[in-house]
């Protein structure tokens, strides 16, 4: 298991990601209404989650609250604290970034239509399934996406097993990727969602290119010179042969 830990903001004076940090705190207040309900917990799910056979079935009994709603209020609930912590890890370190790219509102767009296409993929791979659905990972799928394709060379900081290592954002998303699509293919039995995963991340590489602000370039690779010493001459790197020509982020 890859985990992300955190990656070099490339932006001078970022501002503060306040949407990020915002559904972050809503997650984890959700997640704590839910421990609070104990032994009552289920009731929560139930009102609350996205069951395919009620959404396209709108009498069903399966949901108290509209289904359309659902397509929104699942993706704040949580199976259990390892299942918050991973969702809210990847946002964390990914979803800054974005938000920077995109500004406020956008993002806010951007992070619930993830949700919500990642909720409809799962709901037509079955619609006469009563499994519930819960968990932010379709929103957090387009997130991490959307930083592949807006800063692919970015080197994160991952951990793998006990070691931190540093590695570039290419192979730290795209081997998430493929370990999807992987276990999608081989129809794991297990409880993860992952058309839920593949909904959302189609719908981050959809939206993201159209939504950005003016002037955020796409799949910045783009290697930079070190600024002199004030008084010191720009070294001419280039008439050294063999000079290292490795792309720097900041």
């Amino acid at each position: 298991m890859v985990m992300p830990l955190w990656d070099d903001n490339p932006f001078t004076k970022p501002s503060k990601p306040w949407v990020t940090w915002g559904i972050i705190a809503l997650n984890i207040f959700v997640f704590m209404v839910q421990v609070g309900y104990g032994d009552q917990e289920e009731v929560i799910i139930k009102s609350y989650a996205l069951t395919p056979v009620a959404l396209l079935n709108p009498t069903s009994l399966l949901s108290m609250l509209p289904a359309d709603l659902t397509l929104v209020t699942y993706m704040f609930l949580h199976a259990d604290f390892f299942h918050i912590l991973g969702n809210m890890i990847f946002l964390f370190v990914f979803g800054d970034d974005i938000e920077e790219a995109m500004g406020p509102l956008r993002f806010i767009a951007f992070y619930l239509a993830c949700g919500i296409a990642g909720a409809l993929a799962f709901a037509a791979n079955d619609p006469r399934s009563a499994l519930p659905l819960i968990g932010a990972s379709g929103a957090v799928s387009g997130v991490i996406i959307a930083y592949l394709m807006l800063r692919p060379c970015a080197k994160i900081r991952v951990l793998i097993s006990f070691f931190v290592v540093k590695l570039d954002a290419f192979w730290v998303i795209g081997s998430w990727a493929i370990l999807q699509l992987i276990q999608l293919a081989s129809k794991s039995d297990d409880d993860i969602a992952y058309w839920c995963h593949v909904g959302g991340f189609i719908a981050g590489a959809v939206l993201f290119p159209l939504m950005r602000r003016p002037g955020v370039e796409l799949f910045e690779c783009v290697e930079r010179q070190e600024e002199p010493f004030e008084g010191q001459p720009m070294p001419n790197t280039a008439a050294l042969p063999g000079a290292p020509r490795e792309p720097t982020v900041s």
